[in-house]
C-alpha cells in the first residue's frame, strides 16, 4: 500500500450535493483512524465555502438509519458513537483526530460569507480560513489528493 503522510480531501461541492459532504467527513474519519495517517485536511474549495457558514453542516442530518450501515462496516464503531448530524461529525474528527478544517479565505469574501480575509463572524469555528499561499501549500505537500 502506498505511503501517505499528508492527505487533502478537497470539497468542491455545497449543500447541493450533501452525499460529498458526507464521504468527505466518513473518508477523514477512516484516514486518521483506520489508515493512520498522520496529515489529514478537509478543504473547502471555491465552490465548497459555503459548508465553512455557520449552521450549514448542521442542517445535514445522519439518521439511525444511516448511522446503522455506517457503523456496520466499521469494526468497533456502534451507531450510538455516531453524532446527530455532520457539524458534530466535523468537530469530533477534528478536536478527537486532529483532522485540520479549513476553507479558502479568498471564496469565503467573493461568497459574502466574510467581509474581508481576517473575519470570521459567519463561520463556523473550528473551520479555519486559509489566504492563497497556504492554500497553495496544502496542494503541493500533499502526498494524495481526493476530491468531492
Amino acid at each position: 500500500m502506498e505511503s501517505i503522510k499528508n492527505l487533502l480531501i478537497i470539497v468542491n461541492s455545497g449543500l447541493d450535493k450533501p452525499y460529498n459532504q458526507y464521504a468527505s467527513y466518513v473518508v477523514a474519519f477512516m484516514s486518521k483512524h483506520i489508515a493512520k495517517i498522520e496529515n489529514v485536511t478537509v478543504y473547502y474549495g471555491p465552490y465548497g465555502v459555503e459548508m465553512s457558514k455557520k449552521g450549514s453542516l448542521a442542517t445535514l442530518k445522519l439518521t439511525d438509519d444511516l448511522k446503522e450501515l455506517v457503523a456496520s462496516q466499521l469494526e468497533g464503531v456502534t451507531k450510538d458513537a455516531l453524532p446527530d448530524n455532520l457539524e458534530l461529525m466535523a468537530r469530533f474528527v477534528k478536536d478527537q483526530l486532529g483532522v485540520n478544517i479549513v476553507s479558502c479565505a479568498t471564496f469565503n469574501v467573493i461568497d459574502g460569507i466574510s467581509k474581508n480575509l481576517e473575519d470570521t463572524s459567519q463561520m463556523e469555528d473550528f473551520i479555519v480560513p486559509v489566504k492563497l499561499p497556504l492554500a497553495a501549500q496544502a496542494l503541493i505537500s500533499a502526498d494524495k489528493i481526493l476530491y468531492f
